[in-house]
């Protein structure tokens, strides 16, 4: 009978999706992947759904805060067609609980153009309903180094 119970229990594990035994801060880094990959295809819409609806952005290129779906969408409406690309560099994740991470680095943006701005971030992710998904996003200019 363990023997039985034992083959279940393995069949049942080996049938579990791979996001479900994923840790709320492998979850919260694959949405960031998700953002940078989004925002590398130039796919204002792709990066918008990322968002929760009432999520917030503080972007690098803003002096305002961006709240919920529709600033959110604005800030990012020059994003199609602008060739504009990411590259994610060193990246902390901590997890809040079940249902939050955090996620802080350092990424690096260029324009189509070829000028590149260094730039560091916090991502807040959570996990609502079946979905991750960004709740507040920071982002600046990384400023020149203290003397």
């Amino acid at each position: 009978m363990l023997r039985v119970v034992q083959c279940l229990l393995a069949g049942v594990l080996v049938l579990l999706p791979a996001q479900a035994l994923a840790s709320p801060a492998e979850d919260a880094s694959a949405v960031i992947d998700r953002w940078a990959a989004a925002f590398n295809a130039n796919d204002a819409d792709a990066v918008v759904k990322l968002y929760a609806p009432d999520g917030l952005l503080h972007g690098t290129s803003s002096p305002t805060l961006n709240a919920g779906a529709s600033a959110i969408s604005e800030y990012f409406k020059v994003l199609p067609e602008s060739g504009n690309k990411v590259t994610i560099g060193d990246r902390h994740m901590v997890v809040l609980g079940d249902a939050a991470a955090m996620g802080v680095g350092f990424y690096e943006f260029k324009s189509a153009q070829g000028a590149a701005r260094p730039a560091r971030f916090t991502f807040v992710v959570v996990k609502r309903g079946a979905d991750w998904l960004i709740a507040h996003h920071h982002s600046s200019t990384l400023p020149a180094a203290r003397p």
